[in-house]
This record gives structure tokens, C-alpha cells and sequence, in this order.
């Protein structure tokens, strides 16, 4: 099994998301009910003194997963935004998407040969 690395690792990242959701809306991230559920639940599976705390690995890999597909739902609206049709691009435009540039006619534009 891979390593899911620190709860507390894992706490940040799901408060970070949800602070720029938070910003998105224009309320603070400290009053909506998912702060108070993330906290106490992290607060309700901390480490015990046994062995084995399997609720709490549980709880640590549904919190992983759950930060995974909130970056993927905000990297792809970013994407979305970039990349989405906005109508009719100029050829320029479009070269520039991909990295590329158009080449340049050489006796400027209207040339003919």
C-alpha cells in the first residue's frame, strides 16, 4: 500500500481548497460546514496509544481522496476556462495556443509573388 503521508499534511491541503472555494463566494472558509466537519473529524480519529487505528486510516485515505478530486475539479475548470471556445480565433491566436507562431510573408503582408 502507498504511503499517504501526514494527516496534517493532508488537514492543509483540504483547507487550502477550501479557502479558495471560500474566495470564490466571497464567505470566510471558517464558516461554512465542511471546515467544521474536516476539523471534527480530524479532531474525533487522532492517534491513539493502540497498534492499529483503523478508523483512522480509513478516515486519512477518504480525506486523500477527497483532496485529489477537489485539485482535479479546480485544475480542470482552469483549463476549461483557458482552453474553452470563445468563437471564431484569429490563426495567430490559434498558433499561440499550441506555442507556435505564424510564419511572416516575406515582403510583408499583401505580397504577392
Amino acid at each position: 500500500m502507498a504511503s499517504l503521508g501526514s494527516p496534517v499534511r493532508t488537514l492543509r491541503g483540504l483547507l487550502r481548497e477550501l479557502r479558495s472555494v471560500s474566495s470564490e463566494v466571497g464567505h470566510s472558509y471558517r464558516n461554512m460546514a465542511a471546515y467544521r466537519h474536516l476539523m471534527e473529524a480530524f479532531r474525533a480519529h487522532r492517534v491513539t496509544s493502540e497498534k492499529l487505528c483503523r478508523a483512522q486510516h480509513e478516515l486519512h485515505f477518504q480525506a486523500v481522496t477527497y483532496l485529489c478530486l477537489l485539485r482535479s475539479v479546480r485544475e480542470h475548470l482552469a483549463l476549461h476556462q483557458e482552453y474553452h471556445g470563445k468563437g471564431e480565433r484569429s490563426l495567430e491566436q490559434v498558433a499561440g495556443l499550441v506555442g507556435l507562431k505564424m510564419p511572416q510573408q516575406p515582403g510583408g503582408k499583401g505580397w504577392e509573388p
